[in-house]
């Protein structure tokens, strides 16, 4: 396994993120155990959840089951950075939910309740939240971070100018600020080009991608091998809007004879700004594939093909549109 440092700390975490939203809800519990024991002998040390995850089966499923896999022992717990997110409605209570320091107070508690320890290694905002003035965000973090609750503060689905203004609020009250953010990133959804990435990259943060494989539409949607995704009508029709980009990317993939989710995780890990894309295996055959992924390099005219199937916003912004 790679390691990278998290952004501008001196953590060192595992170029693959195990991402764990299927945890509870769709993996069983014995599954994700499996697929948790299996990553740490990868090497992989960084896990990722949410505590909305669990979503219909129940919000905070997939932190109990992570919680109950810590708790077997065997260092499982000191083995790893656990990063957990805070915004999403945790219930019909009406403060259950966004940024306001009740909210995050009361669901940092919770979520160590359900994870079983006693901090959080980087506690992420799972949006940002417009109603809430960063003097009362900060606040609460600051005292999570004096608690020993939490350790790092990272972002997620953050605007570029979401990022420079957290950042530079933090500067002003001397506290170390935001440290990653968790973009959605691939070949399909290359938004984050124009300011999230130079944003990032000037506060010195991680970049943890998720959903590197689109959703599934890389992962060979029109091909007799992708029978799941063939069965899923949403991603059928998000393929079909797209069928001339997605042909002529099977067709790439087929002719340099890589898989076609691998192709797709490869692109992300190639991305000089990428930290850590988070992987989100539903299976133990999944995870075995991603990581096999590492080992996949794309020379340049691959790379050139697939800017030309995928082509980007044209750089970063404003040349990406201006003068």
């Amino acid at each position: 396994m790679q390691f990278v440092s998290l952004g501008r700390t001196a953590l060192q975490v595992s170029k693959l993120c195990l991402g764990t939203m299927n945890f509870g809800q769709v993996t069983s519990e014995a599954d994700s155990f499996a697929i948790m024991d299996r990553a740490l002998e990868h090497g992989i040390n960084f896990f990722d959840t949410a505590n909305v995850y669990g979503f219909e089966k129940g919000r905070g499923t997939t932190e109990e089951v992570i919680g109950r896999w810590m708790k077997q022992g065997g260092g499982r717990r000191e083995k790893i950075v656990l990063a957990t997110k805070v915004y999403g409605f945790m219930s019909d209570t009406v403060n259950d939910r966004g940024l306001s320091a009740y909210h995050i107070r009361k669901a940092c508690e919770d979520s160590l309740r359900r994870l079983q320890t006693d901090h959080i290694d980087l506690y992420q905002m799972h949006h940002i939240d417009k109603k809430a003035p960063w003097e009362e965000v900060y606040q609460a973090m600051d005292q999570l971070v004096r608690e020993g609750k939490i350790t790092y503060l990272g972002s997620s689905n953050f605007a570029g100018w979401n990022i420079a203004q957290a950042n530079e609020i933090a500067m002003k009250r001397n506290f170390l600020g935001l440290v990653t953010e968790q973009s959605v990133y691939s070949l399909r959804n290359r938004h984050i080009e124009l300011e999230v990435i130079p944003s990032a990259r000037n506060y010195g943060m991680a970049l943890l991608p998720w959903s590197p494989l689109a959703g599934g539409l890389l992962c060979g949607v029109f091909t007799e091998t992708d029978t799941v995704r063939r069965q899923r009508p949403a991603l059928l029709a998000s393929a079909e809007r797209l069928r001339p980009q997605v042909e002529a990317y099977e067709a790439l993939c087929t002719e340099i004879g890589v898989d076609f989710a691998d192709v797709a995780l490869a692109w992300v890990l190639s991305r000089k700004d990428v930290t850590s894309p988070i992987i989100g295996p539903r299976t133990m055959e999944q995870l075995e594939a991603n990581v096999k992924v590492l080992d996949v390099v794309l020379d340049e005219a691959t790379l050139a093909r697939l800017d030309e199937i995928w082509p980007g916003p044209g750089g970063e912004a404003p040349e990406a549109y201006a003068w």
